[in-house]
């Protein structure tokens, strides 16, 4: 009995709050402990299930009559850059993206800070200090990376490493894919779209990796700070059935695939 409560996963339901993307409406989450040598097995299975992870919590919408929160992935092997897609890429042609251990650093919150001062800064996650930052990239028991992406210099050639911090992003690494858990960058670089870069830049990194999917998190129909995640495409949306696969923005889903 003892042996059996430890490997299995106890499922916890939080009480409702305000939903921070749909007005008016409520949200609650099923969530679950990511701890022990299993920790990254089932977090593999549990966001092929729809769950995100959060330091070492995993978590799920579990809202009642409401399904809008719609887990995405994007097929990583078969993406193809648009036109808009392409012009950001050639415009962010001066940064270097660098694979770390995921160990936070007073540089890495400087621009963190900076970046919920200016785009969030009523949220939820207003008011984290350097030491919460610190827990929210350390906090982890799966496969986890820091991607650091800076400007190049006169030595990047040689070096291969970047100067100016502009962007990081926070990565799991899972068994069919990359999932980008958190993602910033400094504000005064807004014209780069360094949000849709690293996205970019993510799935060109699973492709070389061998890794069929990048995991965006959920997606909103309706929700302005969603609909970005809506145009990397083709991509699988979970529903009920299984993820269906999307090839065009306004199209229907089609059958379930694995």
């Amino acid at each position: 009995m003892t042996q059996h409560s430890r490997d299995t996963p106890q499922f916890y339901l939080t009480a409702p709050s305000p939903c921070p993307y749909l007005p008016g409406r409520h949200e609650r989450k099923v969530f679950t402990h990511l701890v022990g040598d299993r920790a990254g097995d089932l977090n593999d299975l549990l966001t092929h299930g729809g769950f995100r992870r959060s330091q070492s919590i995993a978590y799920r919408p579990a809202c009642d009559q409401c399904r809008a929160c719609v887990s995405v992935r994007v097929i990583a092997n078969e993406f193809r850059p648009s036109r808009n897609f392409r012009k950001v890429m050639a415009r962010n042609a001066d940064i270097i993206g660098e694979q770390r251990s995921a160990v936070p650093t007073s540089e890495q919150y400087s621009v963190f800070r900076a970046y919920l001062d200016a785009r969030h800064r009523h949220g939820g996650m207003a008011d984290m200090t350097v030491l919460d930052y610190a827990m929210m990239v350390e906090d982890s028991h799966v496969e986890t990376r820091i991607i650091e992406y800076r400007k190049r210099g006169p030595d990047s050639g040689i070096t291969g490493r970047g100067e100016e911090l502009i962007a990081v992003a926070l990565t799991d690494v899972l068994s069919d894919g990359l999932s980008m858990v958190y993602s910033f960058f400094e504000p005064s670089q807004v014209s780069r779209s360094m949000g849709t870069f690293m996205i970019l830049d993510h799935i060109a990194r699973a492709r070389r990796q061998g890794l069929p999917y990048v995991y965006l998190g959920y997606w909103i129909e309706g929700s302005k700070k969603m609909d970005y995640k809506a145009r990397f495409l083709p991509q699988q949306r979970l529903a009920p059935s299984g993820w269906l696969r999307i090839d065009a923005q306004g199209d229907t889903a089609s059958e379930p695939q694995d």
